[in-house]
């Protein structure tokens, strides 16, 4: 893969989270909406795809483990596992 598609997925990753945490932020999305676990899913997979190709380990680590809450997450939100008391 180029350097630079490799930026731009990273920067594309930033973007996301940032969007996502500006939408919970200000009230717009909610953070057991389908479209904030999205948003920080594949923003986390961009930082995974950069983290590795610069060797920032730490990076790619951190941002595997956040994918992976985000996955679970959607999974209860489609599967209506989540409880009431688990979005608040």
């Amino acid at each position: 893969m180029s350097d630079s598609l490799v930026e731009i997925i990273g920067w594309a990753g930033a973007c996301m989270i940032l969007l996502a945490y500006f939408l919970v932020s200000t009230g717009r999305a909610k953070s057991d909406s389908k479209l904030y676990q999205w948003l920080n899913v594949f923003g986390a997979i961009g930082f995974v795809i950069n983290g590795l190709s610069n060797k920032a380990y730490p990076v790619a680590g951190l941002n595997v483990v956040w994918c992976l809450i985000g996955i679970v997450t959607l999974v209860k939100i489609h599967s209506g596992r989540m409880k009431k008391s688990d979005r608040e």
